[in-house]
């Protein structure tokens, strides 16, 4: 595909429910069976598309007022001013190219854009990658033993934290 900077990469919501297919059948290219989200689970979520001359590369699902949650089907009071990042995936074939990057970077613009105050996420313990690109970006870790989150195989969950602003 080029270099990074000779590509056009652009950001684009996801249209429900009419992409709701496509944004199961790209969780399923990214994610272990396990991790996978449910048809149903996109309809909580606002989804962007990253698309890089066009064509998906990325997605990623926010949660608007909310935080990490231990147990994801539990309902809890929303939390003004505090962005939960639900998921954050690059194509196998795109990782390691700066992509991950640039959707960070993006994903933290577009929270300060719309006035939130903090952004919240989580990931397997083993995902070293995101964990470390989350740092570079000023994430700090909350919790790094959330017991057994991840179900096949079992694994902790780390939740991070960005402040943008008091």
């Amino acid at each position: 595909m080029g270099t990074l900077f000779a590509m056009k990469v652009a950001f684009r919501k996801v249209v429900l429910p009419g992409e709701k297919k496509r944004l199961v059948a790209f969780d399923h290219k990214i994610f272990r069976r396990s991790d996978w989200f449910h048809l149903n689970d996109w309809d909580r979520y606002e989804s962007y598309w990253m698309l890089v001359n066009g064509r998906r590369v990325g997605c990623c699902a926010f949660e608007r007022a909310a935080d990490f949650e231990v147990d994801p089907e539990r309902a809890s009071a929303p939390r003004c001013g505090s962005l939960y990042i639900a998921s954050t995936g690059i194509l196998p074939q795109h990782r390691g190219k700066g992509f991950g990057v640039r959707f960070k970077r993006w994903q933290i613009a577009w929270a300060r854009r719309h006035g939130f105050t903090r952004i919240v996420t989580n990931c397997r313990r083993s995902n070293r990658a995101i964990i470390r690109l989350n740092e570079k970006f000023g994430f700090n870790i909350l919790r790094s033993t959330t017991s057994n989150y991840y179900r096949q195989p079992p694994e902790p969950a780390v939740v991070m934290e960005l402040k943008l602003r008091s």
